[in-house]
This record gives C-alpha cells, sequence and structure tokens, in this order.
C-alpha cells in the first residue's frame, strides 16, 4: 500500500484532509487486516468500530506536550518495573473488531507480553488527553469502552487547564477515585509508586 501523507499546515488543510479520508475509507466496511494495514501507513490516527473506520482529529500542540511529558514518565517507571510504556500512535485492539489509539499507555511486566509489533492488547493504564473535538468521546464512549475492555485505570486529563481526573475499575464499570489540580499529584491506584505531579505534566519548556 502506497503511504498517505498528508501534512497538517493550516486548519482548513487539515479538515480537507479529514473529509477525503473519510470519503475514500469512511462508508467501507473494514476488516482488521485491511484497518492495521491502513493504520501502518497513514500519518493520520484512525480508530475502527464494528468495521467502520474513524479518522481522529490532529492534536494541537498543547496536547502533544502533555503526551509527551506523561510518556516520559511513565517509560521511567516501565524501566525500573519491567513494563512498557507507550505513546500514540498504537492501536489497541480493545476486543475483537474494536480498535482505540489512546494517548499513552502502560503496560505492567504481567501485561507486557500483550505488546505487539502492530497493535496491542487492552494495557494496565491508559490516558486520554482531551482535544474540543474528543471530549465526549473520551469522557464518555471511551470511558465505557476501556472498562468493558478490563483495563483497570484510566486518566482523562485537560488541556484547557491544569486538571486530571483519575478512574479506577470497579466491576464492569469506572468509578471516579480522584480529582486533581494545581500542587498535588495523581498517583496510580493500580500499579506501585507511580505518581505524577499537576505541576509537572503542565510543565512545558
Amino acid at each position: 500500500m502506497t503511504t498517505l501523507m498528508i501534512p497538517p499546515q493550516q486548519d482548513a488543510d487539515i479538515e480537507r484532509a479529514k473529509d477525503f479520508l473519510f470519503a475514500v475509507f469512511g462508508e467501507q466496511r473494514w476488516t482488521e487486516e485491511k484497518y492495521l494495514e491502513l493504520s501502518a501507513n497513514t500519518n493520520r490516527l484512525v480508530e475502527l468500530s464494528e468495521r467502520r473506520l474513524f479518522v481522529l482529529e490532529m492534536p494541537t500542540s498543547d496536547h502533544q506536550d502533555i503526551v509527551l511529558i506523561l510518556g516520559r514518565l511513565f517509560q521511567d517507571w516501565a524501566r525500573s518495573y519491567s513494563g512498557r510504556a507507550l505513546i500514540a500512535p498504537y492501536p489497541v485492539r480493545l476486543w475483537p473488531g474494536k480498535f482505540r489509539e489512546p494517548d499513552v499507555m502502560l503496560y505492567s511486566a504481567e501485561r507486557r507480553e500483550r505488546v505487539g509489533k502492530q497493535y496491542g492488547g487492552p494495557p494496565d493504564l491508559v490516558v486520554e488527553v482531551l482535544s474540543p473535538g474528543t471530549e465526549k468521546t473520551d469522557t464518555e464512549e471511551k470511558l465505557a469502552e476501556y472498562a468493558q475492555a478490563e483495563i483497570p485505570e484510566y486518566w482523562i486529563v485537560a488541556t484547557e487547564s491544569p486538571r486530571v481526573e483519575q478512574y479506577v475499575l470497579s466491576g464492569n464499570a469506572y468509578r471516579l477515585h480522584a480529582r486533581v489540580g494545581p500542587g498535588e499529584a495523581v498517583r496510580a491506584a493500580t500499579l506501585a509508586d507511580l505518581e505524577a505531579p499537576v505541576d509537572s505534566i503542565y510543565a512545558v519548556g
């Protein structure tokens, strides 16, 4: 397959690229194999649900700053505990036919065998950094889906203000474990010694 290179330059270019991808691919009925081939050969984030392809919004610079900071923090933890830390783009197969692309994900030593070359299985902890076009999906749809996939912990990180919501799996649904802000830290409830000071998450530069 020819690699799809669509460099984002202006907002209008981004919207045209998204419209083009949806027009070409969005109405097709997708298999996992076709989806993974496209995912490996495009510079856009794409997800698969009910054999439909979904093209995600391009992230902002603020969004990416937070992702990189958390990715480095998770990577430090993973080195100490024989885990794996990854950031998007990297598809996660929640169940057959359902692929999401979390912003940041962390696998413990017990789950690191779930990390494959093209995609991973459900990790121990996922993070979604909110963007204007993804807030409803991240706070409602993915909240339900990640719980259904039995991911033990889910962090939702705001971009407009320094705020992190931490959810922990309880039965077959998440419960809000903590809501933290400036001067506080989010401490993993399901992984030992993992802590992220909120001020550090938003410390750019």
